[in-house]
């Protein structure tokens, strides 16, 4: 896939807010400062369609782009971002529910994760809440230029095992980078094979 328009289509906090386009949608999301607004801007070459800041809990609004007339590209708030206030967390937690849970148009949700770490503990309760609740969902390992070949697929090995303690099989794995454009065709073909098989 190529993208060749990709366009800011609005914001909400709540699925009800939004008119049904009947579009497929993939939603992106990750703990904060995982690098999401960055990996967006990677894959629709467009670099400052998603915000990107050094300031984690940036994005507080389901954000949606419109891909080549085709289908939507949704930036969800960031989770586990421990200085936000009680208050605001919970009301975070609610706006990525409720889009999760009762968004008729997503077909699958893009989890991100830092590659350079071992998967923290609050990813491994969202996937597992994912699975709890039959949510289709694929993992981005992001930011996989600041490691060596080697030390990558030793992360890797490390956080396949991590993951086969909830998974089996386990579930589709991407990597990307946003500094060298790693992972950018093969996360769209990704989509594009999805959005065929909707066809």
């Amino acid at each position: 896939m190529i993208i060749t328009d990709a366009t800011f289509a609005g914001s909400s906090t709540r699925v009800s807010q939004r008119t049904s386009s009947g579009l497929p949608e993939f939603a992106f999301i990750g703990r904060s400062n995982v690098g999401k607004s960055s990996l967006i801007n990677m894959l629709t070459g467009r670099r400052g369609l998603a915000k990107t800041s050094s300031t984690p809990g940036k994005t507080q609004l389901v954000n949606h782009f419109l891909i080549n007339k085709e289908w939507y590209l949704v930036d969800l708030p960031g989770y586990g971002y421990a200085k936000m206030g009680k208050k605001g967390r919970a009301e975070l937690s609610n706006i990525i529910d409720d889009y999760i849970l009762n968004s008729k148009e997503m077909v699958l949700l893009f989890v991100l994760i830092d590659s350079r770490h071992d998967i923290q503990q609050n990813d491994m309760d969202f996937l597992s809440s994912l699975g709890e609740n039959g949510i289709p969902f694929a993992i981005i390992f992001t930011k996989c230029d600041k490691l060596s070949q080697t030390a990558f697929n030793a992360q890797l090995e490390r956080n396949k095992g991590q993951l086969s303690e909830l998974w089996d099989p386990l579930p589709d794995m991407l990597s990307s980078s946003s500094e060298n454009g790693k992972g950018k065709d093969e996360i769209l073909n990704y989509i594009d094979n999805l959005i065929k098989s909707l066809e």
